[in-house]
């Protein structure tokens, strides 16, 4: 036997007893998945605080195998300059992924990131409660935990420039203040400018017909009827009823998608449906060969919001897309919508108004909820803003970002789950994901140039298979960076949402 035959011989079995424990820690993230899924869902409130002692005993043996000795062992033989050049794309992958997570978290104590875990358990009914009541402080003492813990994590992580940078890594790999500074910047001067032409525009749509009450259980007939035609497989995933909607992957057969009904506001379900089917779809069309490794799931959250974005926005709130099930709706609520035309129903869809909710804010004003959310957070994570003073904090910048005051903490700081699971750095994905989106639409507008003919015809899977073939196959294969480059031939643009913007809302508001 050669010395090269030696070598590969040596490296393959590093590599099968990589794969083997990379594929335990998965299936083992598979039941954590599913444990969580029916904690939020499920669950009766009696017994959720108790099971949140199990969810964090399994999640911190995750964590110890995934920052084990054997793991750092065979990392650094695998990481090995020779050796990774040798690797399939796939492993290369796999590799890049556990490697970054092991350098990241080897130093977190154990004992500390299992109380992170049974707290971030326990703070969601404790921010469900708060939110219930209208009372900030019933989540106060978790939420200030969270925080002084994720403060904790910034140092074991490490970070250059700004400790909020830490955070950010976890959903964005190589995403920094210094990037989105400027970013943010630039889109809120362009957003608010247009907000400013919006406003003065005397060819207002009307919102009266959402004024009216629409019956959560034949929402829930709407809903279950839409997804199977939009691309979401219901033999591979279900929608379920929760307080904040989420979608959650169990595998690529098993995707779960929530969503919240509400009587007085039929948009909610609606567009809170298509956007989680966007993760959903992601998550099913990934390559099932990818199955029982960690990089059968996203990209990154950036890239994942870009295909809810993209399926919620660009297309389930394009004037094609009712023209297509506008009627099926009209069939379920004939008094409320029998005498409205699609037209109407279209503008009245794409209102901007500055409003109290982010998951209910028009795509225009939806980024300056984001852009105020990072500026606390970055606060949060420098110490410039303590947790006490955080609903003093949200209505001043409520009202510098969008010019309204949340009359009560429900409708303002109480109204997001991510921090209760101690999201922080998580909330610029989604202005993110609006960015590569629109960059996404400028690229399968030029490849399918029948792109809203397609919609109009309800021919969702000539779309779907386009995403499938260019995004979602790939899972993790790729770093967003690289991803973006593949589909659309350059980095992040911003220039294609503003450029977006202006053309809907010109015809929407007829500017």
């Amino acid at each position: 036997m050669s010395n090269q035959q030696v070598i590969n011989a040596e490296l393959q079995e590093k590599v099968d007893q990589f794969k083997k424990l990379d594929e335990k820690i998965t299936h083992l993230n598979s039941v954590l998945a599913l444990a969580d899924w029916d904690q939020k869902v499920m669950a009766p409130k009696k017994g959720r605080s108790l099971f949140a002692n199990s969810i964090g005993t399994l999640s911190t043996e995750i964590f110890k195998l995934s920052i084990s000795k054997e793991m750092g062992q065979l990392l650094e033989v695998l990481t090995d300059d020779k050796l990774y050049a040798q690797l399939d794309d796939v492993t290369k992958a796999t590799v890049r992924e556990r490697n970054n997570f092991y350098k990241q978290s080897k130093s977190i104590p154990s004992e500390l990131y299992n109380e992170y875990i049974v707290l971030t358990s326990n703070a969601n009914d404790a921010w469900e409660e708060a939110r219930e009541t209208n009372n900030f402080e019933v989540y106060l003492p978790y939420l200030e935990r969270i925080v002084e813990i994720k403060k904790e994590f910034t140092k074991y992580y490490g970070y250059e420039g700004h400790p909020y940078n830490a955070l950010l890594n976890e959903f964005e790999p190589g995403l920094t203040v210094e990037v989105l500074d400027p970013l943010f910047a630039d889109l809120r001067k362009s957003s608010i400018d247009l907000l400013n032409r919006i406003n003065l525009s005397s060819s207002k749509p009307s919102g009266e017909v959402f004024e009216k009450l629409y019956n959560p259980e034949i929402q829930k007939e709407f809903n279950k009827f839409l997804l199977p035609r939009i691309g979401f497989d219901m033999n591979a995933g279900r929608l379920d009823e929760t307080v904040h909607p989420f979608a959650q992957s169990i595998n690529t057969g098993d995707v779960r998608i929530t969503t919240r009904y509400l009587e007085d506001n039929v948009r909610s379900a609606i567009f809170g449906t298509i956007h989680e089917a966007g993760h959903g779809i992601y998550e099913q069309n990934i390559n099932p060969e990818l199955e029982g490794t960690s990089i059968c799931n996203g990209a990154s959250f950036g890239i994942h919001e870009s295909q809810s974005r993209f399926l919620e926005n660009m297309v389930g709130r394009s004037e094609e897309f009712w023209k297509f099930f506008y009627q099926d709706l009209q069939n379920h609520f004939p008094d409320q919508l029998g005498n409205l035309d699609v037209n109407d129903f279209y503008r009245a869809i794409n209102i901007v108004e500055p409003s109290f909710i982010r998951v209910e804010a028009d795509e225009l004003t939806y980024n300056l909820h984001i852009m105020l959310r990072y500026e606390i957070e970055k606060g949060l994570i420098s110490g410039d803003i303590a947790v006490k003073d955080l609903p003093n904090v949200w209505n001043e910048k409520m009202k510098d970002y969008l010019g309204i005051v949340p009359p009560t903490d429900t409708l303002g700081v109480l109204q997001d789950v991510h921090w209760s699971f101690g999201g922080l750095g998580y909330f610029p994905s989604y202005s993110l994901g609006n960015l590569y989106a629109a960059q996404i639409l400028n690229t399968i507008k030029k490849e399918l140039p029948d792109f809203y003919v397609y919609i109009e015809r309800g021919e969702f899977s000539i779309i779907q298979n386009w995403l499938k073939e260019k995004i979602h196959q790939y899972g993790a294969i790729y770093t967003p960076d690289e991803l973006i480059k593949k589909v659309t031939g350059e980095s992040l643009n911003a220039t294609y949402l503003v450029n977006y913007l202006e053309e809907k809302y010109s015809k929407v508001y007829q500017l």
